[in-house]
C-alpha cells in the first residue's frame, strides 16, 4: 500500500508526522476527457511525536487540501466515499433538503416582507441624508439583518436593491448605518462559499466604489472581507516582513483576487450543468479566457504590491541548467559544460552599464578600466585618431600611461563595453545554446529517457502558441477603445479573416509569429508605464521581442529607469545608497542628488522649480505628478535621501519642503509613499538628526497622514510612534504637531493588523489558485495559459540575495547588568555605549534571533578610548533556549586597537538564542563597555513556505495516483506495460514543467525529488511486493521477459514490442535512483530552513533500488532454480548452467544497464538456488563444476583456436562457479577441485593457467587449500634448488676423498713397509665395510656409466594435498634401479639434514614416505614417452625382462590392481609400446614388448601414455560421508545453542564448542568420527560452513543488535548420523605423514653406452 489504511480510512504520509485524509466530497464536475471528476477536501493531521502520549492521538490543524480526483482514484483511496454497490456517493444536498422542510406559504410571505423593508429602507435613507440617522432606519435595517441570516431567503437578496441599499449604508457618513451595513452583509454571507462570493464580489465591483468610501467605511469593508472570504486560506509567513499595503491599493487586491475566485468557482460549476458538448465546451472556453485574463491581472497587482519588481532582480527568467531535475546535478558546474564555459557563459549574459548611467565620465573610466578583460568586445565613443565614434574592436591589453587601452593593435582611450568575443562574436544576453538531449554520450547506455522533448511541429512553430497569445492578449485588452479597435484592425488585416473579432474568436486564433513581432512594437506606444512594465517583463515580450524589426522606442523613459535599476542591482547596492555615496564626505544638494540619478533626475530640478513659483502651482506641478506617477524612481530617490547622513542638513531640508509641499495635491497621494517610508522612520529614530530636520519631518508627516489615514498605517507597522515618543522625549516642546502625529498612528493599531492579515490573505489564497492550476495542469496535461504565472512563480521561489540587519534579525536583546542601557547598542551611534555592572567574566549580552535568520555575520563595536573597559577575549554560545546555552561558537581575542570585532560568520544552523560572553577585559579591568551589536543576516524568502505548500500538495496528488495505478496493476497484471507510458507522460510532463516555470534548480529538484518519492517510489514498493503466491507482478513480467527473450529477436514480433515495452519500463526505474555521497543530510534549504516540503521516510533513497534488486533476485532465484531442479543430472549440465547464467547476466544487462547491484543481486539469485538443494545435489553439482574446470583447464594445453575456445569457456565457468563464495556448498566444492586439481598438478605439472584461475575463483575456497598447493610446489622448487647444491657438495667430498686415498697410497708406496701396511687395514676393513655399507645406496649413482637420469622431488603437506586418497606407498629399494635410489636417499638425507625446527618432545618427528605420485620421461628408441611413476617402473623391468606377469607384477609393487590396470591400459593401447596376452596358467595374462615387425609404425616423436584424470562420483561412499559429516555438525551446533537457551552463543565460541565437542565426544562417539574416513577431519570453516547452512535455513537467529551472537530459533528435524550405516573403520586417526613425489629429468653423459636392442632408459 501507499498510504496507511485504517479503520476504512486511507491515510497519506505528507512529511515528519503529517498526514493527509479523505474527509468529504465537496463537488463533482465533467472532466476535460469526459469522465466524472470530484473534488475532495483532504484534511491534513499532525501527530505527535512517537513517544510522547498515546499513539493515536491526533492533534488537528485547520488546514485541508482540495483535490480533484477520478472514479478509479477514488475507488483506491477514499473507501467510506464509496456506496454499497461501489459507486461514488455524489455531494450532499442537506441546503435544499432544508428549504424543502419550509411552507411555500410562509416562505413567500417572508420574501414580501423583505422587499418591503428594503423599499422601505431606500426611502429613510434618502430622507435623513446630511442629518443623524432616525431610529426607524436602524430598526428596519435590524429586521432585514435578521431576514438575511434565513438561507432560504438568501435568493431575495440578490435583487439590485439590496446592492444599492448596502451601498449607500456603505457610504454613509454614520458609523452607525455603516455598522448596521456590516451587520447585514455577514449575516448574507454565513451560508455558504457562492453566495457570499457573489455578495462581496458584486459590492467590490460597484462602479466608482472606491470613490464613495471614505477610510473607516474602506476599513470596515476589508474586514468583512478578511473574516468572511479570505480566512479560508490561511498561511503563515512566519519570519518574512511582508510590505505595507495602502488601503486603496489593498481594496484594489481584494476586487481582483474575489473576481478571480468567483470565475474559478463558474469555472468548476459549469462542468456539472448538463446540456449540448458544444455549448459546454465554447462556455468553459471564455471562463477559461476570462479567468486567465483576471488571474493575470490579480498577479500583477499583487507584484507591484508586494514591491516584488524593485526589490529584487531584473525579471528576466535566469538561466536554469537544462538537466533532469530527477537527478543529482553537481553543485559547481552545468553537467553539459566545462566550468571555464560555464564562467564564460555567465560573463556574456552580464549586462554593463553605459555612460549615462554615471555621473561623470571619470566615474565611467573607472568602471570600464575595472571591467576590462582581454578578449571583450569594446565600442568607441569618441573619435580618437583614425578611429571613429561607434567603431567596434577587441581589447588586448592595458596600460598605465596615455592613451590606457590597445584594441587590435590601435591604442584607445574612450570605450565602452558590448561583450565578449570568444568564439562566435558577439553575444546577447542568454543567448548561449547548450546541448540537444537528444546527443547521447557512448559511454553512458541510457539518457534519459522521459525528458526528450517531443518532436517539434513546423507549423506550430510558426505560430503562439495558446499561452503565448493569451498573454499578447492580455495586453491588447488592457488597451482604450481607439488604440483597441487600431490593433483589432492590424489583426483582422494581417489574418485575412471572414469573421468579425470578438472575444470568442480572439480566443482562438492561431497568431504568426511575425505578426506577434509586429504587434510587440505597436503595443509599447500605446500602454500606460504600469502596464508597460508588465509587458517588458514577460516571457512573449523577451521570448520575440529581438526578432521585431527594429525602431526607436516610444518608451525611452522607462527602459532608461529600468537601466538604472539594473545598474543599481548590478553593484550590489540599492539605488537609494548609490545616491548617498557621493554625499558621505560632503554636504549633499538636490543638484548632486539628481546627477546621480541621470536623465530622470531633470524632473527634481524641474519639480522644485514647479514649486517654488509664485502664484498658483497647479499648472506647473501636475505635468511634473503625471510623470512622476509613470516614473516613480526620482520621487523614491528624493524620499529616501532622508536616510542619508545627518551632515547632509540642507539636502534632507530641501527634500523635506518639496515632499511638504506635495503633500497637500491630492495627485501626490497617489505616488508610491508606502515603498520609501522606511526612510522618515529611520530619519525619525536617528540619534544625530538636527532639530530643525526633525521639525520639519514631523510636519510633512502630519499633513501626509492627514491627507491620506492609510499612510498613518504604514507609519504605525515601521514602529513610528516609539520613535515619535523618543523624539519628543529628546526636544520636549519644540515639536509642534508631534502629539497629532503620534494620536493619528497610535488609533491606527488595529488597522495595521488588519491591513497585515488581508495581505497575507490575499497571497495565500493566490498561492492556493495557483497550486490549484498547477494540480489541473497535472491532471489534465493542457498548458496554462494564465499571463505573468511565471513571474509569479519566479518570486516566490527566488532565493536570499540581500541581506537585513539589526533590529529585522533579532525579536530583542537582553544584557547581563545595566538593562536601561541595553538600547545604546543598537541606536547606530558609535558614541554611545553600554556599560555593565558586576564581577569579572559575568558579562554578556544575549540575542533572541527571528525564527529561521542565519547569521551570517556578527560584528561587536568597541573603542581603544575606553582602555580597560574595552574587552579583550570574547565567547559566543549558541543555544534553543536561554537555559541550554552550552555550545560553544567562537572565542575571540581583541587587540588593543580594534574597533570593530567579528564574532561569527557564514552560520549555517539556525540558532535560536545567541549570547556574546566577554570573558577578560584589557589591562585586567573588571568592567566592560560595548559600542554596538550589528548582526546581518540574510533577507527571508516566501521559498520555504511554497516549498512546503508546493511539495505537499505534489505528494498528495502523485500518491492518490500511484494507489489507483497499483489497484489497477493488482487486478490486472498486464496492466503493468503501460506503466513506463505512464510513467513517462508524469514526469516528462514535471520536467517540463519546470523548464517553463521554475526558475532555478533548487525549485526544479525540490519538485522532481518530491514527484518520484511520491509517485514512482510507491510504485516500485507494490509492484515488488509478493502476492499470496509469492510472486510480485514486476517479477510475474521479468519471467515473462525471460521466457520469451530468444523470440524478441525477430523486430517484427509480438515477443520483441512487449520486451521493448518491458525494458522502458525498467530503465526509467532504476536510472533515476539518486546516487548522493554518503554525506551529513542538509536539512536545511535556501534560507537555513528545514526542508518539510520534501520530506521522506528514513532510507527512502535507496528504497527503489532495493526493491528492485530484491526482485530481480527472486526472479533469478526461481529461473535457476526450476533449470537446477530439471538438468542437474544431464551430462553437459554445466555448459547449459553456464548459458543459463550467461543470459541472465545479459538480461540484467539490458533491463538495468551495467549496475554493480543488479549483478550482486544475480549472484544472490543464483546462490538462494543453490541454498535450497539437498545436499547430495548441490555436492553434485559443486563435483561437476570442478570437473568442467578441470577439463577446460586440461584441454586449454592443446593451444590454437581450440585452446583459445577452451578459455573462452573455462573463463564463463568460472563466472557462474563464484557464486559457491560464501556458501555451504564452497567446502564440497573446495574438497572436489582439491582433488582433480592434486592429480593435475602431479600428471600435467604446473601452469600459469592455475594460478590465473585461483585469483579469480579464489573466494570460492574457505581453506585455501588450492592455494596451499601451490605454495607448496614454489617450496618444493626452492628444495630442488637447494638440493642440487647438496649434490654438488657430496660430489666434491667424494672427489676429496679419492684425492686422499690415492694419495696416502703414493706416500705408503714410497716408505717402502708394507707389512704393517696390511696390518692396519686389517685392523681398519671392519669399520670401512660399514662405512661402505652405510653410503653405497647413497653413492650408486655415482658409479652409474649409463645417462644419468635429472630426478625432481615434490613434497607434498597432508594438511593441503589429499593425499590419503591418493597416495600409496613406495618402496625404493626394491622398485626402483640403484641410479635411481641413490638419488633418493640422497634426499632422504638432505631433506632430514635441512630440517632446523627439532620436533616437539613426544612428538612425532617429521619424515619422508615415498610414493607412486609423479611422472616420467622415457626414451624408447627415437620415442619419448611421457608416463606417470608406475608406467616408468613398469616399463623398466623390460630392460631385463622379455615378458612381465601382471600377477608379478601386482606382488612386487603392493598396488591395488585398479590402479595398475589404469596405468597398463595406455601402455597396451595402440599407441603404447606393449602388449597383453591372455595366457591359461597366468591369472592376469602377461606383458610383452609389442613386435615392431608384425606392427611397424613410426618410432620417433612425443607419445602421451600418462594415465587419463579419473572423477569421483558424488553418490559413492565418499559423498555420502561428507553428507553425514554436514549432518554431525549441524546436529552439534544446535545442540550447543539450545543448551544456552536465549542467552545465546557469540559465534567464535561456538565455533571452539563445537570443535572441542567433535574432538573429545562423548556425543558422538568417536567410533562414528573414525567410520567417516578422510572426512573425519574438522576445521573452523565447516563448522562455519554449517552455521551459514543452518541460517539461511532459519533454523539459527542473529540478535537484532548484535549480528555476531546467535540463538536457536525454531525447532527442525537433524539427519542423525547412525553407526550401523556407516563401514566400520580405524580407531583413530593415521599419525601425521608428510608424503613426497619424484620428478626425474635426463642428464646426459658423453661416455653413454648404445645398445643394438630397444631398451627404456628413464631421462626424465
Amino acid at each position: 500500500m501507499v498510504g496507511e489504511l485504517r479503520y476504512r480510512e486511507f491515510r497519506v504520509p505528507l512529511g515528519p508526522g503529517l498526514h493527509a485524509y479523505p474527509d468529504e466530497l465537496i463537488r463533482q464536475r465533467v472532466g476535460h476527457d469526459g469522465h466524472p471528476e470530484y473534488q475532495i477536501r483532504w484534511l491534513i493531521l499532525r501527530r505527535g511525536e512517537e513517544g510522547q502520549g498515546s499513539s493515536g492521538q491526533v492533534h488537528c490543524k485547520a488546514e485541508h487540501i482540495l483535490l480533484w480526483m477520478s472514479d478509479d482514484e477514488i475507488y483506491a483511496n477514499c473507501h467510506k466515499m464509496l456506496g454499497e454497490n461501489g459507486q461514488v456517493i455524489g455531494p450532499s444536498q442537506e441546503s435544499a433538503v432544508e428549504a424543502g422542510t419550509l411552507d411555500k406559504s410562509v416562505l413567500g410571505e417572508m420574501e414580501t416582507d423583505v422587499k418591503s423593508l428594503i423599499e422601505r429602507a431606500l426611502r429613510q435613507l434618502e430622507e435623513c441624508v446630511g442629518t443623524v440617522p432616525p431610529a426607524p432606519l436602524l430598526h428596519t435595517v435590524h429586521v432585514l439583518s435578521a431576514y438575511a441570516s434565513i438561507e432560504p431567503l438568501t435568493g431575495v437578496f440578490k435583487d439590485p436593491r439590496v446592492l444599492d441599499l448596502l451601498m449607500h449604508m456603505l457610504s454613509s457618513p454614520d458609523y452607525q448605518i455603516r455598522w448596521s451595513a456590516g451587520r447585514m452583509i455577514q449575516a448574507l454571507s454565513s451560508h455558504d462559499a457562492g453566495t457570499r462570493t457573489q455578495i462581496l464580489l458584486s459590492l467590490s465591483q460597484q462602479e466608482a466604489i472606491e470613490k464613495h468610501l471614505d477610510f473607516d467605511s474602506r476599513c470596515a469593508l476589508l474586514a468583512l472581507f478578511a473574516q468572511a472570504t479570505l480566512a479560508e486560506h490561511p498561511m503563515s509567513f512566519e519570519g518574512i516582513q511582508l510590505p505595507q499595503v495602502p488601503g486603496r491599493l489593498l481594496f484594489s487586491l481584494v476586487k481582483r483576487y474575489l473576481h478571480a475566485t468567483f470565475l474559478l468557482d463558474q469555472l468548476n460549476s459549469s462542468a456539472q450543468e448538463s446540456g449540448a458538448t458544444a455549448e459546454l465546451s465554447e462556455e468553459r472556453g471564455r471562463l477559461d479566457l476570462e479567468f486567465s485574463m483576471a488571474m493575470g491581472t490579480l498577479i500583477s497587482e499583487l507584484v507591484q504590491a508586494m514591491c516584488w519588481d524593485r526589490a529584487s532582480g531584473r525579471p528576466g527568467r535566469s538561466a536554469r541548467s537544462p538537466c533532469s531535475i530527477f537527478q543529482p546535478q553537481p553543485v559547481d558546474a552545468s553537467p553539459q559544460l566545462p566550468a571555464s564555459q560555464a564562467q564564460r557563459s555567465f560573463r556574456r549574459s552580464r549586462r554593463f552599464r553605459t555612460r549615462t548611467e554615471f555621473a561623470s565620465g571619470n566615474t565611467y573610466a573607472l568602471y570600464v578600466r575595472d571591467m576590462l578583460q582581454p578578449g571583450m568586445r569594446v565600442r568607441m565613443l569618441d573619435n580618437y585618431e583614425e578611429i571613429s565614434a561607434g567603431d567596434e574592436g577587441e581589447f588586448l591589453q592595458s596600460n598605465s600611461g596615455v592613451p590606457p587601452a590597445q584594441v587590435r593593435g590601435t591604442w584607445c582611450q574612450d570605450i565602452t563595453v558590448v561583450g565578449f568575443s570568444l568564439t562566435v562574436g558577439l553575444y546577447k544576453e542568454n543567448t548561449l545554446m547548450l546541448p540537444s538531449w537528444r546527443w547521447k554520450p557512448m559511454t553512458e547506455l541510457y539518457a534519459v529517457p522521459y525528458v526528450l522533448p517531443e518532436d517539434e511541429d513546423v507549423e506550430e512553430s510558426e505560430h503562439l502558441s495558446q499561452a503565448e497569445w493569451w498573454e499578447l492578449l492580455f495586453f491588447i485588452r488592457k488597451l482604450d477603445g481607439a488604440d483597441h479597435q487600431e490593433v483589432l484592425q492590424m489583426l483582422q488585416e494581417n489574418l485575412d479573416g471572414e469573421h468579425v473579432l470578438d472575444d470568442e474568436i480572439l480566443a482562438e486564433l492561431a497568431v504568426p509569429v511575425e505578426l506577434a513581432c509586429n504587434l510587440l512594437v505597436a503595443l509599447p506606444q500605446r500602454l500606460d508605464d504600469s502596464t508597460l512594465r508588465d509587458l517588458l517583463n514577460c516571457r512573449v515580450y523577451r521570448k520575440y521581442a529581438s526578432e521585431a524589426p527594429p525602431r526607436q522606442p516610444a518608451y525611452p523613459r522607462l527602459l532608461q529607469a529600468q537601466a538604472q535599476e539594473g545598474a543599481a542591482r548590478a553593484e550590489g547596492l540599492p539605488q537609494v545608497e548609490r545616491s548617498k555615496e557621493p554625499h558621505s564626505q560632503s554636504p549633499g544638494t538636490l543638484q548632486h542628488l539628481a546627477e546621480g540619478l541621470g536623465p530622470s533626475g531633470q524632473l527634481l530640478i524641474d519639480l522644485e522649480q514647479a514649486l517654488g513659483c509664485p502664484g498658483p502651482q497647479d499648472g506647473e506641478v501636475r505635468p511634473c505628478l503625471l510623470q512622476l506617477q509613470r516614473q516613480p524612481q526620482p520621487f523614491l530617490a528624493l524620499l529616501r535621501s532622508l536616510d542619508t547622513p545627518a551632515n547632509n542638513k540642507e539636502l534632507h531640508l530641501t527634500a523635506l519642503r518639496i515632499l511638504t509641499q506635495l503633500a497637500d495635491f491630492p495627485e501626490a497621494l497617489l505616488l508610491p509613499w508606502h515603498e520609501a517610508m522606511d526612510a522618515c522612520v529611520a530619519c525619525l529614530k536617528s540619534p544625530n538628526t538636527d532639530c530643525e530636520v526633525l521639525q520639519e519631518l514631523i510636519v510633512f508627516l502630519h499633513r501626509l497622514t492627514s491627507g491620506s489615514r492609510d499612510y498613518a498605517v504604514v507609519l504605525n507597522q515601521l514602529g513610528a510612534r516609539d520613535a515619535i515618543s523618543k523624539a519628543l522625549e529628546k526636544h520636549p516642546g519644540k515639536l509642534e504637531p508631534a502629539s497629532e502625529l503620534q494620536d493619528a498612528v497610535s488609533k491606527c493599531e488595529k488597522h495595521t493588523h488588519l491591513y497585515q492579515n488581508l495581505t497575507t490573505n490575499v497571497l495565500g489564497g493566490c498561492i492556493q489558485m495557483v497550486l490549484g492550476q498547477i494540480e489541473d495542469h497535472r491532471r489534465t496535461h493542457r498548458p496554462i495559459n494564465i499571463p505573468f504565472f511565471d513571474v509569479f512563480l519566479r518570486y516566490l521561489c527566488q532565493g536570499s540575495n540581500m541581506d537585513m540587519k539589526e533590529d529585522r534579525c533579532w525579536e530583542k536583546v537582553e544584557v547581563s547588568s545595566n538593562s536601561h542601557r541595553a538600547s545604546k547598542l543598537m541606536d547606530r551611534n558609535p558614541k554611545t555605549y553600554w556599560e555593565s555592572s558586576g564581577s569579572t567574566g559575568s558579562h554578556h549580552i544575549t540575542l533572541h534571533m527571528r525564527q529561521g535568520v542565519l547569521v551570517r555575520q556578527l560584528t561587536l563595536l568597541v573603542a581603544r578610548e575606553d582602555a580597560s573597559y574595552m574587552p579583550a577575549l570574547v565567547a559566543v554560545y549558541g543555544g534553543n533556549t536561554s537555559s541550554s546555552l552550552n555550545t560553544e561558537l567562537n572565542l575571540v581575542n581583541v587587540m588593543p586597537c580594534a574597533s570593530r570585532v567579528t564574532l561569527l560568520e557564514n552560520l549555517t544552523h539556525f540558532w535560536p538564542i545567541l549570547q556574546i560572553r566577554i570573558k577578560r577585559c584589557q589591562q585586567g579591568g573588571i568592567d566592560t563597555r560595548i559600542r554596538g551589536v550589528e548582526v546581518l543576516g540574510p533577507k527571508p524568502t516566501f521559498w520555504p513556505a511554497f516549498r512546503e505548500l508546493l511539495c505537499r500538495h505534489t505528494r498528495l496528488f502523485y500518491m492518490v495516483r500511484a494507489q489507483a495505478w497499483s489497484q489497477d496493476i493488482a487486478e490486472d497484471r498486464r496492466s503493468l506495460l503501460h506503466l513506463s507510458s505512464r510513467l513517462n507522460g508524469a514526469l516528462r510532463h514535471e520536467q517540463n514543467f519546470a523548464d517553463r516555470f521554475l526558475p532555478d534548480d533548487e525549485a526544479a529538484r525540490a519538485l522532481g525529488k518530491t514527484c518520484w518519492e511520491a509517485l514512482v517510489s510507491p510504485l516500485v514498493q507494490n509492484i515488488t511486493s509478493p502476492d499470496e503466491d509469492g510472486v510480485s507482478a514486476l517479477g510475474w513480467l521479468l519471467n515473462q521477459y525471460l521466457e520469451c527473450r530468444e523470440a524478441a529477436h525477430n523486430p517484427q514480433s509480438r515477443a520483441a514490442a512487449f520486451s521493448s515495452r518491458v525494458r522502458r519500463l525498467t530503465h526509467l526505474l532504476v536510472h533515476v535512483e539518486p546516487c548522493e555521497p554518503l554525506t551529513a543530510p542538509r536539512a536545511k534549504g535556501r534560507n537555513g530552513s528545514r526542508d518539510w516540503g520534501s520530506p521522506a521516510p528514513r532510507g527512502l533513497a535507496g528504497s527503489i533500488l532495493r526493491n528492485l534488486t530484491r526482485c530481480w533476485r527472486a526472479v533469478v532465484e526461481q529461473q535457476v532454480n526450476a533449470f537446477l531442479t530439471s538438468h542437474w543430472r544431464d551430462n553437459d549440465f554445466v555448459q547449459h548452467y553456464c548459458e543459463c547464467f550467461h543470459n541472465l547476466q545479459k538480461s540484467s544487462s539490458e533491463l538495468f544497464g551495467p549496475r554493480a547491484t543488479f549483478l550482486l543481486a544475480l549472484q544472490s539469485g543464483c546462490a538462494g538456488a543453490l541454498l535450497q538443494l539437498p545436499f547430495l545435489r548441490a555436492a553434485h553439482v559443486s563435483e561437476q563444476f570442478a570437473r568442467n574446470i578441470d577439463q577446460r583447464i586440461q584441454n586449454s594445453r592443446v593451444g590454437g583456436a581450440q585452446g583459445m575456445e577452451m578459455l573462452a569457456q573455462l573463463q564463463r565457468c568460472l563466472e557462474a562457479a563464484l557464486v559457491f563464495s560464501g556458501l555451504e556448498v564452497a567446502t564440497t566444492f573446495e574438497h572436489y577441485y582439491q582433488h582433480y586439481m592434486a592429480e593435475r598438478l602431479l600428471s600435467l605439472g604446473p601452469s600459469w593457467l592455475e594460478g590465473a584461475v585461483l585469483e579469480q575463483i579464489g573466494l570460492c575456497f574457505p581453506n585455501r587449500l588450492p592455494q596451499l598447493m601451490l605454495r607448496s610446489l614454489r617450496t618444493s622448487e626452492e628444495l630442488q634448488r637447494q638440493f642440487h647444491v647438496y649434490q654438488l657438495q657430496q660430489l666434491d667430498e667424494e672427489l676429496l676423498k679419492l684425492e686422499d686415498t690415492e694419495r696416502k697410497l703414493q706416500v705408503g708406496q714410497e716408505t717402502g713397509g708394507q707389512e704393517p701396511e696390511h696390518e692396519q687395514e686389517d685392523r681398519k676393513a671392519p669399520a670401512a665395510a660399514a662405512a661402505a655399507e652405510e653410503e653405497e645406496e647413497e653413492n650408486e649413482d655415482f658409479y652409474y656409466e649409463g645417462v644419468m637420469p635429472k630426478v625432481s622431488v615434490l613434497v607434498l603437506s597432508p594438511r593441503c594435498w589429499p593425499v590419503n586418497s591418493i597416495c600409496h606407498i613406495l618402496n625404493p629399494k626394491t622398485c626402483l634401479p640403484s641410479y635411481l635410489r641413490g638419488t633418493v636417499n640422497q634426499y632422504s638425507n638432505f631433506y632430514h639434514k635441512s630440517q632446523t625446527q627439532p620436533a616437539a618432545e613426544g612428538g612425532p618427528h617429521r619424515r619422508l614416505e615415498w610414493t607412486w605420485l609423479g611422472r616420467a620421461e622415457l626414451q624408447f628408441g627415437d620415442q619419448t614417452l611421457h608416463v606417470s611413476t608406475v608406467q616408468m617402473w613398469l616399463l623398466l623391468n623390460f630392460n631385463h625382462l622379455k615378458v612381465v606377469s601382471v600377477e608379478s607384477l601386482l606382488a612386487h609393487s603392493g598396488l591395488p590392481s585398479h590402479l595398475l590396470h589404469r596405468a597398463i591400459g595406455p601402455l597396451t593401447s595402440t599407441r603404447g609400446p606393449l602388449e597383453l596376452r591372455e595366457q591359461e596358467d597366468i591369472p592376469g595374462g602377461v606383458l610383452k614388448v609389442r613386435d615392431t615387425a608384425e606392427e611397424p609404425r613410426p618410432r620417433w616423436g612425443s607419445v602421451w601414455l600418462v594415465p587419463p584424470q579419473t572423477y569421483l562420483e558424488v553418490e559413492n561412499e565418499e559423498g555420502r560421508s561428507l553428507e553425514k559429516k554436514r549432518n554431525l555438525l549441524n546436529c552439534l551446533v544446535v545442540r550447543i545453542l539450545k543448551a544456552h537457551g536465549d542467552e545465546g552463543l557469540h559465534i567464535d565460541r561456538l565455533v571452539c564448542l563445537v570443535l572441542e565437542a567433535w574432538q573429545k565426544g562423548p556425543c558422538p562417539p568417536r567410533g562414528l568420527i573414525s567410520s567417516l574416513g578422510k572426512s573425519a577431519t574438522c576445521s573452523s570453516t565447516d563448522v562455519l560452513s554449517s552455521i551459514l547452512h543452518l541460517l539461511g535455513k532459519g533454523t539459527l537467529r542473529r540478535h537484532d543488535t548484535r549480528p555476531q551472537v546467535l540463538f536457536y530459533a525454531v525447532p527442525v528435524t537433524i539427519v542423525e548420523p547412525h553407526t550401523e550405516s556407516l563401514s566400520p573403520g580405524s580407531l583413530g586417526p593415521n599419525p601425521p605423514l608428510t608424503f613426497h613425489t619424484l620428478q626425474i629429468r635426463s642428464r646426459g653423459v658423453p661416455y653413454a653406452s648404445c645398445t643394438g636392442t630397444h631398451s627404456f632408459s628413464t631421462f626424465r
